[in-house]
Order: structure tokens, then sequence, then C-alpha cells
């Protein structure tokens, strides 16, 4: 098992990546050539091509629920709310609202995290530890350490899902400003480019305002443990600005 953990720590930043992005192919690249293929090749009603293109993220979901044997309150919010949606735009059979279900869902996970940061329990940190960690042993005691002796890094692991949230609020309010403005068919490679948008704007001003100081916090903290010293906040002092 250790080597295992030492294995993922050491996987390549490329292909960390790759396995990262897997997920967003399957969810926004496989619906969207979907669609055009059902409804131009087969020709399909935009709300039948939407409804059938919707399956293969949702079965993915499921999938992963099953395969990990827990529950991730994430993945599980995503799965219901999109059964939900579809289900209602299909029996209306309007496919703007069909589209619209994607900001609902959107706008129901950005509330979710920053509700989520409110109890104390940040719905990113999953996501978040082992990019921060690498998934190292080292690095998963040291970001232990750090969530008990440290404030600072608590504060910065909490503002990680905060910027995701309101990154996917904003997606949504976008999106259903385009939803009845533009064409269905304009909205559907419209509708990826902007989940794409939240994704990268998420991931980059989240890495640079949250994940990069508790990337530096964590080294510190493993730099200390070798050393023999246990405290996470001397270690966070001497590893991040104090404005921070």
């Amino acid at each position: 098992m250790e080597s295992q953990q030492q294995s993922a720590g050491s996987q390549p930043a490329g292909s960390r990546l790759g396995t990262a992005l897997m997920p967003l192919v399957v969810d926004a690249g496989i619906p969207l050539a979907s669609y055009y293929v059902l409804s131009s090749g087969f020709g399909m009603s935009d709300v039948a091509a939407l409804a059938w293109s919707s399956v293969v993220p949702a079965l993915r979901t499921v999938w992963g629920l099953v395969r990990e044997r827990s529950v991730n309150g994430l993945a599980l919010l995503m799965l219901v709310v999109n059964v939900v949606g579809l289900a209602t735009s299909s029996l209306t059979g309007d496919p703007r609202l069909m589209m619209a279900k994607d900001s609902a869902t959107s706008s129901v996970i950005g509330l979710a995290m920053l509700l989520s940061v409110g109890v104390g329990r940040p719905l990113m940190t999953a996501g978040l530890k082992p990019w921060v960690t690498k998934g190292s042993p080292e690095g998963d005691a040291a970001w232990d350490r750090l969530r008990v002796h440290s404030a600072r890094f608590r504060r910065l692991e909490r503002r990680f899902t905060v910027i995701w949230g309101a990154s996917l609020l904003t997606e949504c309010v976008v999106r259903v400003v385009c939803v009845y403005l533009l064409p269905v068919h304009v909205m559907v490679w419209l509708g990826t480019v902007l989940t794409l948008v939240s994704i990268l704007v998420a991931s980059v001003a989240g890495g640079a305002c949250s994940a990069e100081y508790m990337g530096r916090l964590v080294e510190a903290d493993i730099r200390d443990a070798s050393d023999g010293a246990a405290d996470g906040d001397r270690a966070a002092a001497a590893a991040v600005p104090a404005g921070v």
C-alpha cells in the first residue's frame, strides 16, 4: 500500500493533470458531441438529443459512487440535480428549460459549496488535498497536523471552496441569460465553453490564492517534522506572507 501511495505522489504532473481532466472530457465533451450526432445525424428533436446526451455523465456518476463504495457528497448532489432537472424539462418539452437545468446544477452546487464552508466541511477539500499533498504519506500527515494546529491553513482551505462556489454561481447567471437570448444549437457548444471557462477561472484563482500557499505550508511542516518540530503555526509563519 505504501509503495502505491509513493508512486501516486511521484506520478508526473502531466499524468496527474490528465487523470484530473478525464471526468471533464466525459461530462462536457461526450454530451456535446452526442447532441450534434443525434440532432443532425439522426434527426432527433432538441429535447430528445439533449436528454440522450445527458445519459453518459449520469452513468459515470452512478458508476463512480458504486465503484468507490462510499457516498461522495458532491457527486451525489450533481446526480440528483441532473436527474430532477432532466425529468422536469423532458415533461415540459422545452429545450431551453432543459439547457437551463445546467444552470440549476451550477447554482445548487455553488450554493452547497458556500454552505459547506459555513458549517466547516468545505466540499472541495476532497479534490484539494491530493493536489496539495501530492499523494505522499508525509504530505497527508502534514495536512492533518496543519488542519489541527494552523488557523491560517484552515482559512486557505475554506477560501479554495469559496472561490469555486463563486465561480459556479457566476456561470449560472451568465448561462441563464444566454439560454434565453441565443439559439439552442449555439448554446449547446457555448454552454460547454462557459463550463470550461468557469472551471479554468476557479482552478487558476484557487491555485494562486489558496492551494499554492497551502502547498508551501505542507512542505514547511514536513521539514519541521523531519527536524523534530511540531508547531504548524510556526511553519505557517515562515512559509506564507502574513497578509494571506
